[in-house]
């Protein structure tokens, strides 16, 4: 099915729809006309299927059936909303993505049972944001090294030296989110109320 096909098919069930509302209501063609500046001819034939519906008329009939748009017009049901993410392991790490498309901001669920022998710092474009959900992340970031607990975040630029994973004393569990270009994380507030 082609989506032309697809769009002439949610089109012909809009008439048999504005039919079963306007019954369901109890209300006439010429009572609907007179709601809606459209005349009762019009709205026969947009019933019958013989005219197509247009925006200029489902608008009037939206707000006289009193009824949002996409019911008329039958949008479709939202989709799962859920990420199914497969996980992907490297060096000991558990990576969950939790974006889908590729490029630009990435975001995943890390976890890792066992610290590295000897961390390794790398550099790479980018900008890193990290969040700890449980346990204790080592960073080094620049030849420093600071712990995060449950409830911390740290961001960095990539171009500098750094690593991260678990503490000795366990597993750590993280959000990680990573922009190739250099993308910074932004935390918006709500705006106060005017006085």
């Amino acid at each position: 099915m082609t989506e032309d096909d697809r769009i002439d098919a949610v089109l012909n069930e809009v008439g048999p729809r504005l039919r079963r509302l306007r019954r369901d209501r109890g209300v006439t063609l010429a009572e609907l006309s007179a709601a809606t500046g459209v005349s009762v001819s019009t709205l026969s034939r947009l019933e019958s299927g013989q005219r197509r519906p247009s925006l200029e008329l489902l608008l009037p009939l939206a707000r006289a059936h009193q009824v949002p748009l996409d019911e008329l017009v039958g949008a479709p049901p939202v989709g799962d909303p859920r990420v199914k993410a497969k996980p992907i392991v490297r060096h000991g790490r558990t990576m969950y993505p939790l974006t889908r498309q590729p490029g630009g901001l990435q975001a995943y669920k890390v976890i890792q049972e066992k610290p590295y022998e000897s961390p390794e710092p790398r550099v790479h474009e980018g900008y890193e944001w990290l969040y700890v959900l449980s346990g204790r992340l080592r960073l080094h970031l620049g030849g420093r090294e600071v712990v995060l607990t449950a409830g911390e975040a740290a961001e960095f630029d990539t171009r500098v030296p750094h690593w991260f994973g678990p503490t000795t004393e366990g597993p750590v569990e993280f959000l990680s989110l990573f922009g190739p270009q250099g993308e910074r994380m932004h935390v918006r507030a709500r705006p106060g109320k005017s006085r």
